[in-house]
């Protein structure tokens, strides 16, 4: 079967298979939340990225192998719903940006700072901390040796656009700042995409729409 990230609330989740790494994206929740587990083929460790609701759906396509860790991308409640069930049940340590950490109700075990790496198995991700949807925000980067890089986004990119601002130019302009720099800059046209809701994208497919996004202010 071949991955497309189309996925739906109470629907099947998508598999993306690459060499190293399994991706699983399952939608939840009344916003239409994206999770992603993870699974190191090596290894067989997993982290999730986003307990963001529906507990039974996430602890259901972790399985038996549980999780060594979960990654929550920014503070907001539609993102961590989840999060004290799921790491009640599997011990999980918790992940979260350090400027976003205080916003969430469960403990985080591990702050992270920008440029700070996240392992899950013998995996490697590197956060960037991006400014603007939230203080603390943080996206994924798995950078994937056989193949092109991978991002995992929450809500600073989609497709079309960056995220909600809420009406606040100087967040905008933080934002849009820190998605050019720290992604459309240093990761090519080919890199994937996978946002906090919604479907998938490609560096390559927003690229030549950035000036519009600076035009519109959002």
């Amino acid at each position: 079967m071949t991955y497309s990230g189309e996925v739906t609330v109470g629907g099947p989740a998508d598999v993306h298979e690459l060499k190293d790494l399994m991706i699983t994206k399952v939608a939840v929740g009344p916003m239409n939340n994206n999770a992603y587990l993870l699974r190191c083929r090596a290894t067989d460790e997993q982290l999730l990225i986003d307990a963001a609701n529906d507990a039974h759906t996430l602890l259901g396509t972790i399985g038996d192998d549980g999780i060594a860790s979960v990654v929550t991308t920014h503070r907001h409640g539609d993102h961590w719903q989840a999060l004290a069930e799921v790491v009640a049940v599997t011990g999980a340590r918790t992940y979260a940006g350090r400027h976003d950490a205080e916003g969430i109700p469960v403990p985080t075990d591990v702050p992270v700072g920008d440029g700070d790496t996240i392992r899950v198995g013998d995996v490697e991700l590197t956060a960037r901390h991006l400014v603007g949807h939230t203080p603390g925000s943080i996206v994924l980067v798995y950078d994937d040796p056989h193949g092109h890089p991978h991002v995992f986004t929450g809500d600073c990119l989609f497709p079309g656009g960056v995220g909600n601002t809420f009406e606040d130019p100087e967040a905008f302009a933080s934002l849009i700042h820190d998605v050019e720099t720290k992604i459309f800059d240093a990761l090519p046209d080919e890199t994937w995409v996978y946002p906090g809701h919604g479907g998938d994208t490609s560096l390559g497919a927003e690229r030549p729409h950035l000036p519009e996004w600076h035009a519109r202010g959002w």
